[in-house]
This record gives C-alpha cells, sequence and structure tokens, in this order.
C-alpha cells in the first residue's frame, strides 16, 4: 500500500469514527462496554451490545428475564459490569447459573432493578429529600440504601456491600440503565 493511499485510509477512518462519536452523541447516552446505546431501543436490545455485560446478558437469559426487560416497563436497571461479576467466585457463578439455582439467580437479578424510570437527578433529589440517604424498593424485595459519594450515586445491599454508579442515566425505550461496580446481594 502506498503511503498516499495508507493516509487516506486512516483520514477516512478517522472521519468515520468522528462522525459515528458525533451521530451518537445526539443520542443524549453515554457509550456502554464500546458500544452505542440507543434510548429507542430497549434494555436488553442495548445489553446485548456491551462487551463489558456479557456476564449480565447471559445470567437475564438463565433467569428467563429477557421477556420482562424487553416488555414496556419503565425500569431502573442497576446493571453490574462482568469486572463487577468477576469479584464473584467462579465455582459460585458457575453454581448460581445452574438450572436448579433459577430461583436464586433470579432474585438477585431482580435485586437490581426498580419499577420506575428513575434518572440520575431524581435518584439525587431523593437522596437529599431524605437527609442523605434514600430506601430503594426493587422489584425482587430488596431494599437498597441510596447514597451520594463525591458526587456520584452509591448503592447499598442489604448485605452491607457497596456498589457504584459508574455510568448514569443511558435512556432506554422502556425505562434507564446506570452501570455499577458491584453485584448486589438479597439479605441472606
Amino acid at each position: 500500500m502506498s503511503m498516499k493511499m495508507l493516509t487516506a485510509t486512516i483520514v477516512a477512518t478517522t472521519l468515520s469514527t468522528a462522525a459515528f462519536a458525533e451521530s451518537h452523541a445526539q443520542t443524549g447516552n453515554p457509550m456502554v462496554g464500546g458500544a452505542a446505546m440507543f434510548p429507542e431501543k430497549n434494555i436488553v436490545e442495548n445489553a446485548v451490545n456491551s462487551a463489558d455485560h456479557e456476564t449480565l446478558v447471559a445470567a437475564v437469559k438463565q433467569a428467563g428475564l429477557v421477556d420482562t426487560l424487553m416488555s414496556p416497563g419503565p425500569f431502573t436497571v442497576f446493571a453490574p459490569t462482568d469486572a463487577a461479576f468477576d469479584k464473584i467466585s467462579d465455582e459460585s457463578l458457575s453454581q448460581l447459573m445452574m438450572d436448579q439455582n433459577k430461583a436464586q439467580l433470579t432474585q438477585i437479578l431482580t435485586c437490581h432493578v426498580v419499577a420506575a424510570n428513575a434518572m440520575s437527578d431524581a435518584i439525587a433529589g431523593m437522596i437529599a429529600d431524605d437527609n442523605g440517604m434514600h430506601a430503594v424498593q426493587t422489584v425482587g424485595g430488596c431494599v437498597l440504601q441510596a447514597k451520594m459519594a463525591g458526587g456520584k450515586i452509591t448503592l447499598t445491599d442489604e448485605q452491607g456491600r457497596v456498589a457504584n454508579v459508574t455510568i448514569a442515566d443511558v435512556k432506554q425505550s422502556n425505562g434507564v440503565i446506570h452501570v455499577i461496580d458491584r453485584v448486589l446481594l438479597p439479605a441472606m
């Protein structure tokens, strides 16, 4: 390849990438896991494209929650990354993904879902209104404690484990996703 062709290829690739980033910026959504998140797609349609949420997507499929999370909602999903699932031992995660443990997996996953469309500014407002800590009732029956730390939302599960919202306000056609760095667990 000549230097002129190589330069043309690099320029074309750069312009294409810049055009994609600009067009994605117009959606008002952040990128997640290296993928565009489109507000006209539902939670499942967007999540399957995130390279950071492969374990979550597999767990949602195993638990039989795909149809639920594709329904009109609205839902707020606190979506743990693959790195968050990596904090669970391989043995525990493998057991959780077994057919006989589907009920437990479903409860854990639904403890990451709220039956509302709660953007981060609304959550922050509720935290402020409740003197620094707001109880969040999940679809799975768990109660998470939302707080602010360093200008970001944190969630404490029923075992006292803290997850940080690392990417907020990823709009979906049926709600919103907030990416978190820890898997939330119900009281055992």
